[in-house]
């Protein structure tokens, strides 16, 4: 009987230790750990939401500066001619100037039919120009974002064709610039495109040729589409000077180089007065159809009728209704640049109410879910504002 009484209990302890959990108790369960994996999906949500936002901001921020870096890159040169320094802009020339620009010149002309002396001129002494329209070259400025202007840049090639290094080969047919260092030679520069003797100038010593600099006239504009017509991207593109299809040197088409960008603004610092001194605190202006005057020609400090390297009031813009004159052209010694960058995708519910102010343009608000920062940056023409101090 005790033995009978010893199995029934054992028998009872087995089961009481399988027996599983309540209902309750499983309900509980469920609770706990849809709370704990509601928690860790929001975690990820948060997350992830912040990473995209973070790196939305990120790639405004890069966009920005390499749109910067580029164009500052590219307009410090402007100017640059291998150590050609027109007479306009040389304080030691006697005489008065021969070469001053007359117009404005036409910065889409192909070289098909060999440019003019004026051409020439115009062309390599206004390195820089600005327009807001598309209208003066619109078989290579094509969809240009509106309320957006357009920037020409031109000088010489930092290093001698066929120099090595990264330095493009002479290739026959493109436009080269050479500068003669001798003072025999006839010509203070050729521009041209053939080799030999075409390109006749020398350096100090007279006996060794000059080397040839490739000419290098640039484009630059906001397209309103990135790589597809439509796709909505606004983006920083170029247009290049060179030898294209047929042997015609011209503007090739554009090259896209920075998305994103949704603002561009150029304003101009005209340097057309001569340092302030006794009697004339603002100065007077430049006059290059007489010789230099000097305040006191023996010391040869102080110029009264040309520059002197730094702008003079407020920065201008061109438009199409006060375009740039050759005389504001052919003294700009200073940049200043406005960049409106954008996000290139929405961010989920943001919304963009702010105004942004690009010199005298104010664009926005915009109302949608891209975020945008705007960049200022304000560039010296050490190839033009040099020439024109004085110690």
């Amino acid at each position: 009987m005790i033995a009978m009484n010893e199995t029934q209990h054992a028998t009872d302890r087995a089961c009481a230790l399988q027996r599983g959990v309540s209902l309750v108790e499983l309900m509980i369960s469920l609770v706990i750990g849809l709370l704990i994996l509601a928690a860790m999906v929001a975690l990820f949500v948060n997350t992830s939401g912040g990473n995209r936002q973070m790196a939305q901001a990120n790639n405004v921020i890069e966009n920005g500066r390499l749109a910067i870096e580029l164009l500052e890159g590219d307009i410090v040169h402007a100017g640059y001619w291998g150590g050609y320094m027109p007479t306009f802009d040389d304080q030691t020339a006697a005489g008065a100037p021969t070469d001053a620009p007359m117009a404005v010149p036409q910065p889409c002309l192909a070289y098909a039919t060999p440019w003019t002396a004026a051409d020439r001129v115009n062309l390599v002494n206004i390195p820089l120009q600005v327009y807001d329209s598309d209208a003066f070259c619109n078989t290579v400025v094509t969809n240009k974002l509106a309320g957006t202007d357009v920037l020409v840049v031109r000088h010489a090639e930092l290093c001698v064709a066929g120099s090595g290094g990264n330095c493009e080969a002479d290739v026959a047919g493109k436009l080269y610039f050479q500068v003669s260092r001798c003072l025999t030679d006839l010509n203070a520069y050729v521009l041209d495109t053939s080799a030999g003797s075409t390109f006749p100038l020398f350096q100090r010593n007279c006996t060794t040729l000059a080397g040839k600099r490739k000419f290098i006239s640039s484009i630059y504009y906001v397209r309103d589409y990135a790589a597809t017509v439509g796709d909505g991207i606004p983006t920083l593109v170029r247009s290049q000077f060179d030898l294209g299809a047929g042997g015609v040197l011209a503007h090739q088409a554009p090259v896209a180089l920075v998305e994103g960008i949704q603002g561009f603004r150029i304003e101009l610092g005209i340097d057309d007065r001569s340092e302030a001194y006794a009697g004339q605190p603002t100065g007077t202006p430049v006059d290059y159809t007489v010789a230099v005057n000097w305040l006191d020609p023996l010391t040869r400090r102080t110029p009264t009728n040309r520059g002197d390297g730094a702008p003079d009031g407020a920065f201008v813009s061109c438009t199409t209704a006060a375009p740039c004159t050759v005389g504001q052209l052919s003294n700009v010694t200073a940049v200043k640049m406005h960049v409106l960058v954008r996000s290139r995708d929405a961010t989920r519910g943001y919304t963009d109410s702010k105004t942004y102010t690009l010199g005298s343009t104010v664009l926005g608000p915009f109302n949608d879910a891209f975020k945008r920062h705007v960049y200022v940056s304000t560039i010296r023409l050490p190839n033009i504002a040099g020439r024109r101090q004085t110690p």
